[in-house]
């Protein structure tokens, strides 16, 4: 039992010695030689001292209480400033009491305290410490005294009428706010009042913020000392002080300045250096030294082998060296000793080099082969993207724009990557609109602009003459009522063409939306019927050569968030040669909308985008689809359900319900004949788009048809289209004056009306 005992103490005695090695290791002097370097739990390091000998100067006296306090607490000098904690990087911890003011139920004042504190030497830390006010009804500031400046002032206020207004960690005014203060300070003073003061009773307090707390607070103190929280009106009620940090330094001179005069010089240190502050100096260990810097030798090497955190080395690699440390490899290694260096390894045979080298080596041409592959495939890219260019009429682009010089507008051509950058390379969440010409994205190009990127199918190699010709018209097209061509890429096997992003969608979505339609008034309807047919009028008769957009229909009318109609897609549009009034073409376009004449006979006019337009009206008007499988065979096609409730006289009981009531009957009316004229089966007997837009905008400005007019004026206000309109004007009874036609889709083919139709 006694050796059983005799080897615990053995253990004891080592474990103690261990930790004693350590602790001097790890541990510097940080006061002079016979001096105090404690008071209680805070360590004093010099300058700072507790006796004559032991401190700098008498700034740096701090006062060791022993009397009242167990264990002692230290104060700066011979003040009531407590210490809490002392830095050698510049900073002191002290205690500062908190104002407090508190009234009684009655309304009168039961506390108020205003505290200061003055150091002289030192100054008030500007970005560590904020000044704070919590309270109901309450206003205060701090002011002082500043470098060698006039004073300060400045404060904030809190206002709530109930806890429910106060939130965790907010201090924007509300039960609690903040200001910081400015760099210099040395002295403090708090105020702090309630907005009661103004009145000659405290009424307001007792009435309006009693049941959330009867006190105020207001501390200049260190930021993360404290954080709001609805509970803190109660639980300062019980704090009488809160820690704030000072900055302290040397002297008031520079570093230059202190060093002529070594006696007085404070960096002691052989290993230390000194750095200016705005109020004097301070010293600091050299890099790879730690201590206390104003000691002479206090400065002490750092063991960076000790802690591995410190050094770069491998296990056991490394040598400490004064302020620094290097890494080695002892004898049959070779290296550089660095855990993320080349390391530590043993002299190898010749076979081993040799199986070393032949491994870096086909490394090395696996590697090459993987560099060639990669010139390779951006080779065949190019020479991909080089050859759509040239399939797609690149060439034949570059050289119109070049004859084209002289013309304000000029199609940009973007590359492939930068529109594949712009829609995330295409992703399906980028899809905006699909239709029979192509898809379309929307994309951000790199100046921020919101493009629609259309994703062509590809061209027909016989008309990339026609394509790049169609480029180059509509990029010219300056019309409000266009949806701009901004540019184009023929780098892919399909053209991406790039156009000015319409954000409010279409004019099908907001007819045939239930919730969209109840906002399309009839004055919104028949502007951007007057727009569109603007457009039409303007291809058909300002462009040169004319264009045939050839697709009219209801998604291909655009609204931007003011509701002007934007009229797009072009894909299936025709360039008109000014010699020809119509092209022979294969029939292309939208079951609906088709002009049952271009059907019949595969000649395209600007007649044919009338019908379509006309079909547009009606959908405006009905508030229906152009096609439906849910109306009866024969009423299939809106232009003939429309048209039979004409016959019938049924107007109004089709018109959609969303104008009826808002919309004027005779305009209603007008526009109801315009569209069944521009739905007439023979073209020649449709108006043009000019006479169109014309009836429309007369319309819209003057709110009725110039051939309702009492005593029209033959020279100036004649409609161009009076003579039709009269003549649809004629009761149906013979059933020889108008047109309809069908479409039969239980038979998937059209159906023309004989003779001369309805």
């Amino acid at each position: 039992m006694g050796l059983h005992m005799l080897l615990l103490q053995a253990h004891f005695f080592l474990a103690m010695l261990l930790i004693f090695v350590t602790k001097s290791q790890t541990n510097f002097q940080i006061a002079k030689p016979n001096c105090t370097d404690r008071c209680g739990d805070v360590s004093i390091p010099f300058p700072f001292g507790t006796r004559e000998g032991c401190y700098l100067s008498e700034t740096f006296l701090v006062t060791c209480n022993h009397t009242h306090y167990d264990p002692p607490k230290p104060f700066l000098r011979h003040s009531n400033i407590e210490i809490t904690n002392i830095s050698l990087d510049g900073q002191l911890t002290v205690l500062q009491f908190i104002a407090k003011e508190c009234y009684n139920r009655n309304g009168t004042e039961a506390l108020s305290n205003n505290p200061s504190i003055r150091f002289k030497e030192f100054t008030v830390n500007n970005t560590a410490n904020k000044f704070t006010v919590v309270g109901c009804d309450t206003y205060a500031f701090v002011s002082g005294s500043r470098n060698n400046k006039s004073g300060y002032q400045t404060g904030c206020t809190s206002q709530c009428a109930s806890k429910d207004d106060l939130e965790d960690g907010s201090c924007s005014g509300v039960g609690c706010c903040q200001a910081s203060i400015p760099k210099g300070v040395w002295e403090v003073e708090l105020t702090l009042k309630s907005y009661s003061n103004f009145t000659e009773s405290y009424d307001n307090h007792t009435t309006t913020v009693w049941d959330v707390d009867n006190c105020s607070y207001a501390f200049l103190a260190e930021e993360s000392a404290f954080t709001f929280s609805p509970n803190s009106l109660s639980i300062l009620r019980n704090v009488e002080e809160l820690p704030m940090v000072v900055d302290w330094a040397i002297d008031r001179g520079t570093c230059e300045e202190s060093q002529k005069n070594m006696s007085s010089y404070a960096c002691k240190s052989t290993n230390s250096s000194c750095k200016g502050t705005d109020n004097g100096y301070r010293c600091y260990c050299s890099e790879g030294y730690e201590g206390n810097p104003y000691l002479i030798d206090g400065c002490k090497d750092i063991d960076e082998c000790e802690n591995p955190n410190l050094n770069i080395c491998e296990k056991d690699r490394c040598l400490n060296t004064n302020g620094s440390f290097k890494c080695f490899c002892t004898k049959g290694y070779k290296g550089d000793g660095k855990k993320h260096g080349r390391g530590c390894i043993r002299g190898q045979s010749l076979v081993f080099k040799l199986v070393a080298g032949i491994s870096i080596g086909i490394t090395v041409l696996i590697l090459l082969i993987c560099w060639l592959l990669s010139i390779l495939n951006r080779r065949k890219l190019n020479t991909m993207k080089q050859k759509f260019f040239l399939q797609n009429g690149g060439l034949l682009l570059q050289e119109r724009l070049t004859q084209r010089q002289q013309l304000p507008v000029i199609v940009n051509i973007f590359s492939s990557a930068e529109l594949k950058k712009a829609t995330d390379n295409f992703h399906d969440s980028r899809i905006v609109g699909q239709g029979g010409y192509g898809t379309v994205y929307k994309g951000l190009l790199a100046d921020n602009r919101l493009v629609a990127i259309k994703k062509s199918k590809e061209v027909d190699p016989q008309q990339v003459e026609q394509f790049i010709n169609e480029v180059i018209v509509l990029s010219q097209i300056n019309h409000r009522n266009v949806v701009k061509l901004l540019g184009c890429c023929l780098e892919t096997q399909a053209p991406l063409l790039v156009y000015e992003f319409i954000e409010n969608g279409t004019l099908f979505e907001h007819i045939h939306s239930k919730t969209k339609a109840r906002s399309l008034s009839w004055d919104m309807r028949l502007r951007v019927a007057a727009e569109a047919a603007g457009v039409l009028a303007y291809l058909h008769s300002a462009a040169s050569p004319p264009i045939i957009h050839r697709d009219i229909k209801s998604t291909n009318i655009l609204l931007d968030t003011s509701f002007t109609a934007k009229v797009s897609d072009f894909g299936a549009s025709r360039l008109v040669p000014l010699d020809q009034t119509q092209l022979s073409t294969i029939v292309q376009g939208t079951l609906g909308y088709l002009d049952p004449e271009y059907i019949q006979t595969n000649q395209l006019t600007q007649k044919s985008d009338v019908y379509s337009f006309g079909v547009v009206l009606v959908e405006l008007l009905t508030g229906k689809k152009a096609l439906s499988y849910d109306r009866p065979v024969e009423e299939r096609s809106l232009a003939n359900y429309f048209l039979l409730a004409l016959e019938r006289s049924c107007l109004f009981q089709v018109l959609d319900d969303n104008i009826i009531c808002g919309g004027n009957s005779d305009e209603l009316t007008s526009v109801a004949m315009l569209a069944k004229i521009c739905l007439h089966v023979k073209g020649e007997d449709r108006p043009s788009m000019k006479e169109v837009a014309k009836e429309l905008e007369g319309l819209r400005l003057a709110g009725k048809h110039s051939w309702n007019q009492t005593e029209p004026n033959e020279a100036e206000s004649e409609s161009l289209l009076s003579g039709k309109m009269k003549a649809f004007a004629i009761a149906n009874g013979d059933g020889s004056s108008s047109t309809a036609i069908g479409y039969d889709n239980s038979r998937d083919h059209i159906i023309l009306p004989m003779g001369g139709g309805r």
